[in-house]
């Protein structure tokens, strides 16, 4: 009796495991993302690549907590020499379809770093080609595929041996990868030429180059149905939306200045868009599960929502069960939780300096408390001043300087001055003496960047607080400007921090 009992009870076993494997071949790829979805929990992590302290900042979504730092190189400016050791310009990332393995790029080091998701150790390093980007395993996690950004070539990379096996050739300046859900099609956007490649990842071969409406994009992603891929295009704030069927451009969108990145939630209220719109410091929202019995232009994506967020969003992602998106603040140092539900930013967690890239991994820790190898989580020192437009023009402007130890960095963001204009960052004292902080160029768009490092801090707070010092002031203006007050464009909108 107890054998045929062991007996029917294994025959049981093998029925449940026949009928998962039957359902699971015949699911659609939309029913598979709705089956994947999982709840948030202590064993999920976010990851942002911070590219200025180089480290990686690791986050419990449960509770909203920086748990700690991976420190992969030097922070800035301590890397203007030879580099032997360590890596510089910590920026991309991807994750193993088994969510054990987090890949990070570094582009300054031409490095691709391993990390255990679990332990927080380092795996292995893989040196690549000039500046790789973005990279993603594929749907299979038998390989890494890196966008090579300073060449035009996909690095493929064994992840167990550790080594690039093959390059595959695009079009110069590869941006980022995305996999179609059974892994025969690779899509991958381009930095400096307007096409995307669509890619046969059996062959290794373009199987078609698709014409876009710039040849800057920086990031692609493919929607949980397998049905379209989106991609940015930063230098003219569009996405593009590509039909998987047809391969197709279906619509693109005109989303604003600085547009980075694009991911996707979708939950019990719908299924949207996110897009991060660095320039207006905000996130948009599009719903694209729009009413298939509406004319054509209203099937399109709608906007549903524009939120707030800091300084410069960056890097998206949401949780595994959609009803949470996280943003990376290039120039605000966090990250901004926002939540799907009700579209709105709910929380802000104080991270590495210069976040880039972010992913969410669910069950990125199945056994343990993840923090090995993590270093302090004190907070860094961040200091962000909005500038405002001065004498009727339209311009904006962000400045955020950091404390970097014995001296600060200055990183400053203007746009809508004057293009292919030369512009200074000045204090203005008592009969008229001017000195320029740091000098920039705008584009064609007349936005412009300036950095500077230097004992920075102590010499601006008072003029940023707006106590003054002897009547100086601080501002922005032509950098031939023989009186900078009258000239200015820009002036201070609201003290910092």
């Amino acid at each position: 009796m107890l054998a045929l009992k062991k007996l029917l009870f294994i025959c049981f076993l093998l029925l449940s495991l026949l009928t998962t494997l039957v359902i699971t071949t015949f699911l659609s790829a939309e029913d598979k993302a709705v089956s994947s979805v999982i709840p948030i929990s202590d064993r999920d992590r976010v990851y942002t690549a911070d590219q200025s302290s180089n480290t990686v900042s690791v986050i419990n979504p449960a509770t909203n907590t920086l748990l700690g730092r991976i420190t992969l190189g030097n922070s800035r400016p301590n890397v203007l020499s030879p580099l032997y050791r360590g890596e510089l310009n910590v920026h991309g990332m991807g994750f193993s379809p088994d969510h054990r393995t987090l890949a990070v790029i570094s582009t300054g080091s031409n490095a691709v770093t391993l990390i255990d998701t679990a332990t927080n150790g380092i795996k292995g390093t893989v040196y690549l080609g000039r500046s790789p980007h973005e990279g993603f395993f594929t749907p299979n996690g038998r390989e890494l595929w890196v966008a090579v950004r300073g060449e035009d070539y996909i690095s493929v990379i064994d992840p167990k041996a550790l080594k690039e096996v093959r390059q595959v050739k695009v079009a110069s300046g590869p941006g980022m990868i995305a996999f179609s859900f059974n892994g025969k099609r690779a899509y991958v956007c381009s930095s400096f030429t307007p096409e995307l490649n669509v890619i046969d990842t059996t062959s290794y071969q373009v199987m078609k180059r698709i014409p876009v409406v710039s040849p800057f994009c920086p990031n692609i992603a493919i929607t949980p149905d397998d049905n379209e891929v989106w991609f940015t295009h930063k230098d003219v704030g569009k996405v593009s939306i590509l039909d998987t069927k047809n391969l197709s451009i279906r619509t693109v969108l005109d989303t604003g200045a600085i547009t980075n990145h694009v991911n996707f939630a979708d939950n019990a209220k719908g299924k949207f868009a996110y897009v991060t719109v660095g320039g207006l410091n905000h996130v948009k929202v599009y719903q694209r599960d729009t009413p298939s019995d509406k004319p054509e232009a209203l099937r399109n994506p709608q906007l549903i929502a524009t939120i707030p967020t800091g300084e410069l969003p960056h890097g998206i992602w949401s949780s595994g069960d959609g009803t949470r998106v996280y943003v990376g603040l290039e120039n605000g140092d966090a990250v901004d939780v926002i939540d799907t539900i009700k579209q709105k930013q709910i929380a802000r967690i104080g991270v590495g300096y210069m976040p880039q890239a972010l992913v969410y991994i669910p069950n990125a820790v199945p056994i343990g408390q993840g923090r090995e190898n993590l270093k302090s989580t004190t907070q860094l020192l961040t200091h962000n001043i909005a500038f405002k437009a001065h004498k009727g023009n339209d311009a904006m402007g962000n400045l955020t300087i950091r404390d970097l130890g014995e001296v600060s960095g200055l990183d400053l963001l203007v746009l809508g001055l004057k293009p292919k204009q030369e512009y200074g960052l000045y204090i203005v004292g008592e009969e008229n003496s001017k000195e320029i902080i740091t000098a920039f160029q705008t584009d064609a768009k007349g936005n412009g960047m300036g950095q500077a490092t230097g004992t920075l801090w102590e010499r601006l707070k008072p003029l940023i607080h707006l106590e003054g010092v002897k009547g100086q002031q601080l501002l922005i203006a032509p950098r031939d400007a023989q009186n900078p007050i009258d000239e200015a464009v820009l002036v201070i909108a609201k003290p910092c921090c």
